[in-house]
């Protein structure tokens, strides 16, 4: 666990923490979450909210706005006054991956934002359920296994065009074997149909994962971290299983407008760092399954980017375009 004292220092020691609470605006803040209230994003911005409510703003308002994949409450954001009281909190896909995979996409994730704060990775797993055979212990396994079962192929994804979608694709790529993915609205109704025994598989944050795999109710196989989840240290990484391209750690962060003042995105970044390393705030992170991440704003534009290149061939290759 990461100490309150601990994470100051190296938010100190890059420039983004240890800051007083002077640097306030007196304008409430409206939180955009483009997913519905309960998962994880939400629940994670609500944690924020509510150290920044009272200290960096009188009123930090978490606001669900729901709809077309998530691409409704960025356009929101997108067109919001550039003045610091609009942000937009959201997984790294919805900027990294539908830029690529949208034929036709209202907004540009380096002009239409400034990245303010990174405050969390979560790890994808490949979660086994009651349909695959207990036997399959491994991603080997579970690949030899498709290529033998061609009927059941299937892999449950939290939407379409994210990035457990893509890890799917990866796996197939690599593997050698085609799999085929269903695409949930939301990592719940994926769950339930994993626990249920209709699909074999699924790829979810292993935030999502982490009550159903404590219980026995699923096993996961693989995760994509770089190293092994400290929530999940039995569990080796898609890397080790013999998978060496599919590494990958989902972020979520803050986004402000494009042309928001600097001193208010410094303002934002220090009150979001401070926020996010309060003891209560670092105990729910972990709770939820997620690392706390400590990075400046240039730090964090500069993963927006790479990302950004990332993805763009993954997803040609795919051949993969989104519904609009």
């Amino acid at each position: 666990m990461i100490s309150r004292r601990d994470l100051l220092l190296a938010l100190g020691a890059i420039g983004l923490g240890g800051r007083s609470w002077a640097e306030t605006t007196n304008k409430p803040v409206r939180i955009i979450v483009p997913f519905p209230a309960g998962g994880g994003t939400d629940v994670l911005a609500r944690i924020v909210a509510d150290k920044l409510r009272g200290n960096y703003a009188p009123a930090a308002i978490v606001e669900n706005r729901v709809g077309a994949s998530g691409r409704t409450g960025v356009e929101a954001v997108k067109n919001a006054e550039p003045d610091g009281t609009t942000l937009l909190f959201t997984p790294d896909f919805l900027m990294t991956v539908y830029p690529h995979s949208f034929k036709r996409l209202s907004y540009d994730p380096l002009n239409d934002f400034i990245p303010v704060a990174m405050v969390a990775r979560s790890g994808l797993a490949l979660a086994a359920g009651p349909a695959l055979p207990p036997e399959i212990k491994t991603v080997r396994d579970y690949v030899g296994w498709a290529k033998n079962n061609p009927k059941n192929t299937f892999y449950a994804t939290t939407s379409a065009g994210g990035t457990p979608h893509f890890v799917g694709v990866m796996l197939a790529r690599d593997s050698g074997v085609a799999l085929s993915p269903v695409h949930y609205k939301g990592g719940a109704p994926a769950l339930q149909d994993l626990m249920g025994g209709q699909v074999p598989v699924s790829i979810n944050p292993v935030s999502e994962l982490l009550p159903q795999l404590q219980g026995g109710k699923i096993r996961a196989l693989a995760v994509t971290s770089e190293q092994r989840s400290k929530f999940l240290p039995d569990v080796p990484t898609m890397k080790e299983s013999g998978f060496p391209q599919i590494v990958l750690s989902p972020w979520l962060g803050f986004f402000a407008p494009a042309r928001t003042p600097a001193d208010i995105v410094k303002r934002l970044a220090n009150g979001i760092a401070d926020a996010s390393a309060f003891g209560d705030s670092q105990r729910s992170f972990i709770k939820m399954g997620m690392d706390a991440v400590a990075m400046t704003q240039v730090g964090f534009a500069g993963v927006l980017k790479s990302d950004l290149e990332r993805w763009g061939p993954i997803v040609k290759a795919s051949g993969f375009t989104a519904e609009d």
